[in-house]
């Protein structure tokens, strides 16, 4: 174990807080500093709340302290996640705090309750160190559509981390914090988690309660985990999955202890994977993927068919469509869901007043909301208006149903996951998509189908390309979180000895210049040639 308390694993802070060699407010002070020191490189918190970790710490210690003179019953009661800071994506409600989706229209706006994952998390004794930068509303694949400013990747600060959850990913792979939360839409913790180099999951649709979570697309829309490890993240999923009565979607399906019993040694792990049968959909190798990508990926199956398991091709054919299907679906819900930040019910810091109501209410929503949230608002009500519903967005629900079968249909024959590519390519650099939106879109290519589905999936590590992460996709019938957990933990045991294992994100130590350029500079510097 490291004496760097921000290199440790989340498994590892629990355990040192349990014997008492380190307290919560050591774990936050190291994580807080960290995270002050390097937020003008990266950009990715848009607030940090010392006082209130602290505070959050000091009471958790004091927890821990009356349960170790409770005894060891006591302290084996307490969730994994006691005295472990975490970062929040700043849609996620907290109680008097912050919530603006990323976007100028919410500038302001102090949530008035706990999101039911903030609940859990508090009973758990988790520490929440701030909310992380974010694409406006939830909708970009690089995190360059946050209204506060780009995030840069800490592998390499010219680079994006991947959205919209860049930041959330961003803080994890940076070290500030051993666990963060995202939400994945279609790809929105699994591509930033490939282009970080973590881990990051999107559990089942229904697995995770949406209440007091600012909504894009209510029937894709997923909150899941980032960490370092399979352990860590499974840990957090954990802690906030279960039944949710204010959340008309939230499945009544109990939370599986599993998730706490991940093995620790890498060969019990690795173990795991003998006679277990993986699929390998041809149709996520697209048209345009990195080949070094495509090898990371090849490596990386033919690893788990060493360690014993049958990997074999199938097939996902209606896969093509998912990314057409998804840009009618998404944006139609978005356009019924952003209607009400008006200046009226939200946004009145953003309210401009004009001659009559509607004239305010265009004034404000064209001042408050970007280029990219205005886009899918426009392309979701075309799709809804009268005479194109039944041509676009019944189709597109006709056309997610047949995806969904091409999963359930693969599934029934016995194979236990499906191996695939996350991300087409490792991060690009800033503004290298901005002016073509399709070429954006095409990033999440690989993710979308499973969100459609409502299937779950998590993105590990695999290796690097050109110095950059890639990310392996494992992807699960309903429900099936443990098993993903399960592959993913014990790809990390056959690839224990891989040297990028060890590596650290390369620009990570640039990050400490005070002086040196944030990514609004760079992104606009890069712009200029």
């Amino acid at each position: 174990m490291t004496t760097d308390l921000t290199r440790q694993a989340a498994h590892e802070m629990a355990l040192a807080l349990r014997d008492g060699s380190v307290s919560a407010r050591d774990l936050a002070v190291a994580h807080l500093e960290a995270a002050e020191r390097q937020n003008r490189a990266l950009n990715a918190w848009l607030t940090i709340d010392r006082p209130a970790a602290l505070a959050q710490a000091d009471a958790t210690d004091a927890r821990l302290a009356a349960a170790r003179r409770d005894g060891p019953a006591a302290i084996a009661a307490l969730h994994p996640l006691h005295g472990i800071p975490v970062a929040l994506k700043d849609l996620i409600s907290v109680e008097g705090g912050q919530c603006t989706a990323g976007s100028r229209i919410l500038e302001g706006y102090r949530s008035p309750y706990d999101a039911h994952i903030v609940e859990r998390l508090r009973a758990a004794g988790a520490v929440f160190l701030g909310k992380t930068n974010m694409d406006e509303f939830a909708m970009g694949s690089s995190n360059e559509y946050s209204a506060y400013g780009p995030v840069s990747n800490p592998w390499d600060l010219n680079t994006v981390p991947g959205g919209s959850s860049g930041g959330s990913a961003a803080v994890v792979a940076a070290h500030h914090t051993p666990l963060s939360l995202g939400t994945d839409t279609g790809g929105s913790i699994r591509q930033p988690a490939a282009l970080c180099g973590i881990v990051g999951m999107k559990p089942t649709y229904g697995r995770v309660s949406r209440y007091g979570i600012v909504a894009f697309a209510s029937s894709l829309d997923q909150l899941g985990p980032f960490a370092r490890n399979a352990r860590d993240a499974a840990a957090l999923l954990h802690a906030i999955a279960g039944r949710d009565e204010r959340d008309s979607t939230s499945a009544p399906i109990p939370v599986p202890d599993e998730l706490l019993q991940l093995p620790a040694s890498d060969d019990e792990a690795a173990a795991w994977l003998r006679g277990k049968r993986f699929g390998l959909p041809r149709e996520y190798f697209v048209a345009g993927m990195d080949p070094d990508v495509e090898r990371r990926i090849r490596e990386s199956v033919a690893f788990i068919e060493d360690a014993g398991a049958t990997v074999e091709e199938v097939s996902l054919p209606h896969t093509d469509y998912g990314l057409a299907a998804y840009y009618i679906v998404a944006p139609a819900e978005a356009s019924a869901n952003l209607a009400r930040y008006d200046g009226v019910r939200f946004g009145q810091s953003r309210r401009l007043e004009a001659a009559d109501f509607i004239a305010d209410y265009l004034a404000t929503r064209g001042e408050g909301f970007g280029a990219e949230v205005k886009r899918r608002i426009m392309l979701g009500t075309y799709a809804l208006s009268a005479g194109y519903y039944d041509a676009f967005y019944v189709k597109a629900q006709k056309v997610r149903t047949l995806i969904k079968r091409d999963f359930d249909r693969v599934f029934a024959t016995g194979i236990d996951a499906l191996v695939a590519p996350t991300s087409p390519t490792v991060a690009f650099r800033f503004g290298a998509r901005l002016a073509d939106p399709v070429s954006m879109y095409l990033s999440d290519a690989c993710t979308l189908p499973v969100n459609m589905a409502g299937l779950p999936g998590v993105s590990i590590p695999c290796g690097l390309s050109e110095g950059l992460p890639v990310g392996l996709q494992l992807i699960g019938p309903a429900w099936s979180e443990p098993v993903l957990f399960r592959a993913a933990r014990a790809f990390e045991g056959v690839t224990a000895a891989a040297t990028w294992r060890d590596q650290e994100p390369t620009d990570l130590g640039l990050a400490d210049d005070a002086s040196g350029p944030t990514p609004a500079q760079r992104a606009a510097a890069r712009a200029a040639r």
